[in-house]
């Protein structure tokens, strides 16, 4: 996955008050598309909602229709609707910069997060993702082992609950983590697009060469 090096690094340009967000209370943050967040996951989150106190969900604004319906779907889980909040798109360099304000990146499942998991990371933000057997399911779980950040990949919803609860309510070991995303973000191949563009360029020389030299396979034994 290709990721521009020379985005801004992300800037303390807000404060919580500015997107309504609470001054202490912990801050869960999604932005993926609402249309990636199944029930099941849904459910979770309403689950930590109601075991983490003055605790808020952060969402992005798509639309009046699915803010009303997971707002509603909230209340069916005996959650107050006032704590899933929305804000819509902002240009990138103001992206980042609000991503810093929240706590902890909910991913979603089977669907993970892509360029957004990319965006929160950069910005200094920890995911929290499970991962499955398929390729859109192991994404962020990718960019996790890239960074070094091997405890942030769940295989489970059960496992992907509870260590979400428990970095809600251990924030030594929250800080922790990201004291080490903030240093491995800068080091990691991820976001170095310079060393990407070579290697790349490398395999286009060597399957020329192959293609030449006669040596290229006729077909391609790609795995179930």
């Amino acid at each position: 996955m290709v990721n521009d090096g020379t985005k801004p690094a992300a800037r303390d340009l807000f404060t919580r008050a500015d997107f309504g967000l609470p001054q202490t209370g912990f801050v869960f943050r999604c932005y993926n598309n609402s249309n990636k967040i199944l029930p099941d996951v849904f459910a979770c989150w309403m689950r930590l909602l109601t075991q983490v106190p003055d605790s808020v969900l952060w969402l992005l604004e798509t639309s009046q229709y699915s803010k009303d319906n997971l707002r509603k779907s909230a209340a069916d889980f005996g959650v107050d609707p006032a704590r899933l909040l929305f804000s819509p798109t902002l240009i990138t360099e103001h992206h980042l910069a609000r991503n810093r304000l929240a706590d902890l990146f909910l991913d979603t499942f089977p669907y993970t997060a892509h360029s957004t998991g990319c965006d929160a990371l950069w910005s200094g933000l920890p995911l929290l993702t499970r991962m499955g057997k398929s390729f859109a399911s192991r994404v962020a779980g990718s960019l996790l082992f890239d960074l070094g950040l091997p405890e942030l990949v769940t295989h489970t919803i059960e496992q992907y609950e509870a260590t979400a609860l428990r970095l809600a309510t251990h924030p030594q070991e929250l800080a922790a983590l990201r004291a080490r995303l903030e240093s491995n973000r800068v080091t990691s191949t991820l976001f170095d697009a310079r060393n990407f563009a070579r290697c790349i360029e490398r395999a286009y020389v060597m399957a020329f060469d192959r293609h030449l030299s006669g040596q290229a396979p006729d077909h391609l034994d790609i795995p179930a």
